[in-house]
């Protein structure tokens, strides 16, 4: 069914976006998989195209766009190319409303024109070893020494830690035992700052392209004024943008869910088994139709959650649903696609087998599905 929710705006700014990243991005995809990481000055040329400012006001230097559809572009295009933004998905759709939402007037201005280019980087740091989903079991600490903080403690599964200049870190400022989620805050720790470390780049199943950290903080000392909001209210800070963050997720399961719907159809229409084509069998005819299905039932679900969300009306509850629904059925589609190339679909060098490791991590990140089932089921008052 055609989509309804673009106009000829985002029809526009979809053709610029898929020929950047089918000229620049995706005949690079081979290397930078393989080295793990994307070089940090393409992220200049995304600054340069606009996609690393979406968000931001254009006093600051960015595009301006308040649309989330123009957001839901990107993402699509992303998967649908089979190229990879590494770090910047992180740093447009997470870590750049945060310094929106918290940051003072004075940080803007300092932090934001490099961020809208590009020239600096973002990435935030909440997961330690011993805490995930479980924010208020955030170990790593703040001590206030006069106008500056002493950051102790280590961050693991760093989306875009390599590449990033800044880092809004998720520390305890308060040691009370009574009001764990009350205790925490969010400083900005910049690159270079003594005792700040990047650790190895994390080898993971899929995303390979996306550089994973784990960060070390020793007697960091970080200015006051790099503190984001208020102390202590960190932890309302963190869930503040969880709306947009699994929508964002959710929008790159059913686009993934379609590249390897369109990965497959003229595979299996060229490969001949047994003297005619795959396509011609009856079993592979009804696996697609089922994954075609799907497919387009996830397209309808994302599409009135992102007009929801332009609203402002899409609840936690309301993305919690959307997420669990796409991504699992992404994880159904593209394993169902990848058993249609037998076994070259196991071989790196066709898109399939990076979009089935990839899209495994969709059912985790952001909330998992088993936190996505809590959620749902607080919002049903079980």
């Amino acid at each position: 069914m055609e989509r309804s929710i673009f106009d000829q705006d985002h029809d526009d700014f979809r053709a610029t976006v898929r020929k950047f990243l089918e000229t620049e991005v995706a005949p690079n995809m081979t290397e930078w998989e393989a080295a793990g990481v994307l070089p940090k000055d393409i992220f200049v040329r995304f600054g340069d195209m606009g996609l690393a400012g979406l968000n931001i006001p254009e006093e600051y230097g960015g595009g301006g766009v308040s649309d989330f559809r123009f957001n839901a572009v990107v993402v699509e295009e992303t998967q649908l190319t089979y190229s990879s933004l590494g770090g910047l998905g992180v740093h447009t759709n997470i870590v750049t409303p945060y310094f929106l939402h918290c940051g003072n007037e004075e940080q803007k201005r300092r932090w934001l024109p490099d961020v809208a280019a590009g020239r600096k980087m973002c990435s935030i740091a909440m997961t330690e070893p011993g805490a995930g989903s479980d924010l208020s079991g955030i170990k790593t600490t703040a001590v206030r020494d006069g106008d500056d903080w002493i950051i102790n403690g280590a961050k693991t599964f760093i989306t875009g830690g390599i590449n990033a200049d800044l880092v809004i870190v998720a520390c305890r400022t308060s040691k009370d035992e009574s009001d764990r989620r009350g205790g925490l805050s969010l400083i900005v720790v910049e690159d270079g700052m003594p005792g700040f470390r990047k650790g190895r780049k994390l080898e993971k199943l899929g995303t390979r392209s996306i550089d994973t950290a784990e960060l070390s903080f020793e007697d960091v000392r970080v200015p006051n004024a790099n503190l984001l909001g208020e102390e202590g209210k960190g932890f309302s800070y963190l869930t503040f943008n969880l709306v947009q963050e699994r929508l964002t997720q959710s929008v790159s399961a059913v686009a993934t869910a379609q590249a390897a719907l369109n990965a497959a159809l003229p595979y299996v229409k060229d490969r001949k088994v047994f003297g005619q084509s795959v396509a011609s069998f009856q079993n592979t005819k009804f696996v697609l139709a089922d994954c075609a299905t799907e497919v387009e039932a996830g397209q309808a679900l994302i599409d009135k959650a992102i007009v929801t969300y332009n609203e402002g009306k899409l609840t936690v509850a309301d993305v919690a649903k959307v997420k669990l629904f796409v991504t699992e059925m992404a994880g159904r589609v593209v394993d169902k696609c990848l058993q249609l190339h037998g076994g070259y679909g196991y071989m790196l060098e066709y898109p399939i087998a990076r979009l089935y490791a990839d899209i495994r991590l969709s059912r985790i990140a952001a909330g998992s599905s088993e936190i996505m089932k809590t959620v749902i089921a607080k919002s049903l008052s079980l």
